[in-house]
C-alpha cells in the first residue's frame, strides 16, 4: 500500500513582496492540495521602499502568475524600466546606460558587438549604446513593447523592459490574489518557535495571542533578521562586505516630475551611490553607502542635496550586510528574500532573486521526507546564482579609474574573486565573454558595464577579419540607423502611460 508522502500544509512567516509573491505562486500551482498560511504583523511593517526589476519579472506575473499587465501596473503606481543609467562611475563626467535586450544581431557564430569593435577601435562606428533599442530609447524618453513592422528575430521585435513600482503596492496587490486562491493571511507577532527533538524540523510557531500554528513546509520571508533559518537554525552567513563595502542605506520618497523617464539612474557618490526610481506618483531616491567612509549625517544631507523635486518626507535608515545564507533551504525551512541574503540593489536584482527562489522551491517541492538531494541541489543553484550576481556587481565597484576619495581608491584598487578577474581579463584582451551555466546576466550586460566602466578590449575576435570588412560596415551602421529611424518614430513613455497605464491618484 502506497504511503501518502504529500505536504499538506505549508506556513510562510513574514508577507511583504516576497511573502506574497511565494503565497501566490505556491497557491496557484498546489491548488487544493495544500494549505496555505501566512503570518504577518502589521506592526512589524515590510522593508519596501520602491523597486526597480528586471525584465523577469514580465514571465513570473504574466505566464506564470495570470496577472494582466496593466491592471498590475495601474494598481502599483508603475512606470516602464528600459535599463540603469550609471553616472560617473568609471570616471567622474562618465555615463553610460545598461540596456535590457540584445546588442545588435550576431553574425554568423560571433556576437554583434565583435564587429562593432573592430569598427570603434578605428573610429568608425558609434558608442555601443547606438546599437540596443533600450539605450536608444531611454535617454529621448521613448517606449513602446514592439515595433509592429519588424521581422521576427530583429531587435525591435519584442522590446525587453521591466517595471519600477511601489512594493508596498505590490505586495498588496498580490495579497488580494493570494487571498482569492485559498491562501489564509495570520495577523501576529511570532514569539515562540517550537523544533522537533529528534531532527530539529519546525514543528509550530507560537503567537503573541496565544494562537499555535504548525505546518509541514516553513518559508522564512521574515525579513533581514531570518527568523527561522538564522534565529531558530542558526544556519550561518558568508559575508561579502570585503567586496560590496556599501552597509548602509536611506531612502526618501520625492515628488513627481514630468515627463516620467523610463529608465532607473544610478549616480556614483563620495561613498558610494544614489538612485532614482520614477513611479506615477512619487520619485524613489535613495542613498547606498559605507558607513566606514562617511557619516549618516552626511550621507542624508547629499542624498537631499541631490534630489531634483520637494523630498516628501524624512530619510529612513536601512543596515545591512551583502552576503547569503550558508543554506538557502535547511531542514523543512526554504528562506526567501531578504531572510535568505541581500546583495545591494544596485542591478535590481531583489525581487529577482526571490522570484528565482520561488520557481526552484516549485521545480523541486520535496515530499514529507524533504529528500537530501533536493535540498542540495536546491541549495547549490541558489549559491551559483549569488555568487554570479555577486561577480557582476564587484565589477561596478572594481572597474573604475576613480581615487578621488577612500571610497573608491579601496574599490578601484581591492582583490576581486578569480572568476571575475577571469572574465573581465578575456574581455580586455579581444572582447570575449562566456556566459557561465545558467548566469542570470547575460553577454550584452557584461559588454555594456566593463566598455561603460571603460574595459576596452585591445583587439577583437580573429574570426572578424574573415568577413569582407563592407560587410561589416553595412551591418553595423544599418543597425544604427534602423533603431534611430523607429525610436524616433515611437511614443514617449509619458504618453504611453498615460494612454495604456494611467494609475488613480494615491
Amino acid at each position: 500500500m502506497t504511503t501518502n508522502n504529500r505536504i499538506n500544509s505549508i506556513t510562510i512567516v513574514g508577507g511583504g513582496s516576497a511573502g506574497w509573491m511565494a503565497a501566490t505562486a505556491l497557491a496557484t500551482y498546489l491548488g487544493k492540495g495544500a494549505s496555505i498560511r501566512l503570518i504577518e504583523s502589521e506592526e512589524i511593517g515590510i522593508v519596501g521602499v520602491g523597486e526597480a526589476s528586471v525584465p523577469h519579472i514580465r514571465l513570473f506575473n504574466g505566464q506564470w502568475l495570470g496577472i494582466d499587465e496593466a491592471e498590475f501596473v495601474k494598481r502599483t503606481q508603475g512606470t516602464i524600466k528600459l535599463g540603469i543609467q550609471f553616472n560617473d562611475w568609471g570616471r567622474i563626467g562618465d555615463s553610460y546606460i545598461h540596456g535590457f535586450g540584445a546588442i545588435g544581431r550576431a553574425m554568423g557564430p560571433l556576437p554583434f558587438h565583435q564587429f562593432w569593435l573592430k569598427l570603434f577601435q578605428s573610429g568608425r562606428a558609434a558608442p555601443i549604446g547606438a546599437y540596443t533599442p533600450q539605450t536608444v530609447m531611454a535617454p529621448q524618453g521613448k517606449f513602446a513593447p514592439r515595433d509592429h513592422n519588424a521581422a521576427p528575430g530583429t531587435p525591435l521585435a519584442d522590446i525587453a523592459y521591466a517595471y519600477h513600482f511601489d512594493a508596498t503596492l505590490y505586495a498588496r496587490y498580490l495579497r488580494e490574489l493570494a487571498e482569492q486562491r485559498g491562501v489564509q493571511r495570520i495577523e501576529g507577532k511570532i514569539v515562540g518557535v517550537q523544533q522537533r527533538a529528534e531532527d530539529g524540523h519546525i514543528e509550530s510557531l507560537t503567537l503573541e495571542s496565544g494562537q499555535v500554528v504548525d505546518g509541514e513546509l516553513f518559508i522564512d520571508c521574515s525579513g533581514f533578521r531570518g527568523l527561522l533559518i538564522e534565529q531558530t537554525l542558526k544556519t550561518g552567513y558568508v559575508d561579502w562586505s570585503h567586496w560590496l563595502p556599501c552597509d548602509s542605506a536611506l531612502a526618501v520618497p520625492s515628488a513627481s516630475v514630468d515627463p516620467i523617464t523610463p529608465y532607473t539612474r544610478a549616480s556614483a557618490q563620495k561613498a558610494g551611490w544614489q538612485w532614482r526610481i520614477p513611479l506615477q506618483h512619487r520619485i524613489g531616491n535613495g542613498y547606498v553607502y559605507s558607513s566606514k567612509y562617511i557619516s549618516d549625517d552626511e550621507a542624508a544631507a547629499t542624498l537631499l542635496a541631490n534630489l531634483d523635486s520637494e523630498a516628501l518626507g524624512e530619510p529612513r535608515q536601512l543596515r545591512f550586510t551583502t552576503g547569503m545564507r550558508r543554506k538557502f533551504w535547511n531542514k523543512n525551512v526554504v528562506a526567501l528574500g531578504l531572510a535568505s541574503g541581500f546583495l545591494e540593489p544596485l542591478e535590481s536584482t531583489s525581487i529577482y532573486l526571490a522570484q528565482s527562489g520561488i520557481t526552484r522551491l516549485l521545480s523541486m517541492f520535496p515530499q514529507r521526507d524533504f529528500n537530501p538531494l533536493l535540498m542540495e541541489r536546491y541549495n547549490q543553484e541558489s549559491a551559483f546564482e549569488y555568487e554570479r550576481v555577486r561577480d557582476f556587481l564587484i565589477l561596478h565597484y572594481n572597474a573604475t579609474e576613480r581615487n578621488d576619495t577612500p571610497f573608491w581608491d579601496y574599490c578601484r584598487t581591492m582583490s576581486i574573486p578569480d572568476s571575475l578577474r577571469e572574465a573581465v581579463d578575456l574581455f580586455r584582451a579581444d572582447g570575449r565573454y562566456f556566459r557561465n551555466g545558467d548566469d542570470f546576466f547575460a553577454l550584452p550586460s557584461w559588454v555594456q558595464v566593463m566598455l561603460g566602466q571603460g574595459i576596452v578590449p585591445q583587439s577583437y575576435h580573429p574570426i572578424v577579419d574573415e568577413m569582407p570588412e563592407a560587410k561589416i560596415i553595412e551591418q553595423v551602421e544599418g543597425m544604427e540607423r534602423m533603431l534611430a529611424h523607429a525610436v524616433a518614430a515611437m511614443p514617449t513613455h509619458q504618453e504611453w502611460i498615460n494612454r495604456y497605464w494611467k494609475a488613480p491618484a494615491p
